[in-house]
């Protein structure tokens, strides 16, 4: 792929990404869909005593929620790079371990739902406020997305209108592979990884 030349025999670089976004927006499913070894989940069921504190508005069947974070790998050898990927737990009552999962990492992927698009102002002010590169995700559940990119760009209120905000499917290797990609451009724009990665 033109632009992620390496030497055959260079050792992948190592990229720390994290997966965020608000309450079942599909981050543990994202993480599934690419990871090239079994993720590590830190998944719980939803009991009686989240009632009233997670808030299931449209989604009233999950049954199960992160409590700590997703871990997975994936090796981009057209990219010359192995992505660790961390995915945050999207209610607020974890929030606080947002800060510790943001050390080290270089970019993001803020995952959002347009059917509840409100849920996702606090992850993409999160990253913002932080200076963290990071592109947009709207999730397609069930393989529909009523609105455009740019309708959803305007409706967050992105500080950089240059922000990407990419259309895909968490369930889909394609799409998810495609959104790293798109994450590891911005990174190279934005001078956020270090040359030797490319070479």
């Amino acid at each position: 792929m033109p632009g992620y030349d390496t030497p055959a025999t260079q050792e992948p670089a190592p990229v720390k990404i994290l997966i965020a976004g608000g309450f079942g927006v599909g981050k543990t499913t994202l993480v599934e869909t690419i990871s090239e070894i079994e993720p590590l989940r830190t998944e719980e069921r939803l009991t009686a005593a989240g009632v009233g504190v997670d808030d299931l508005d449209g989604i009233e069947s999950k049954t199960v929620t992160t409590v700590a974070m997703d871990f997975g790998r994936i090796t981009l050898t057209d990219a010359g790079v192995v992505l660790y990927l961390f995915g945050t737990p999207g209610q607020e009552r974890f929030w606080f371990m947002w800060d510790d999962l943001l050390n080290g990492a270089l970019g993001a992927i803020v995952l959002v739902d347009t059917r509840r698009l409100d849920r996702s102002f606090p992850a993409v002010d999160f990253f913002e406020s932080r200076g963290l590169p990071f592109v947009v995700g709207a999730n397609c559940f069930h393989g529909e997305q009523p609105y455009t990119a740019e309708e959803i760009g305007a409706a967050l209120h992105l500080r950089d209108p240059n922000t990407p905000v990419l259309m895909l499917d968490a369930r889909s290797r394609d799409d998810v592979r495609q959104s790293l990609l798109s994450l590891l451009d911005v990174l190279i724009a934005k001078s956020g990884v270090p040359e030797t990665v490319y070479g």
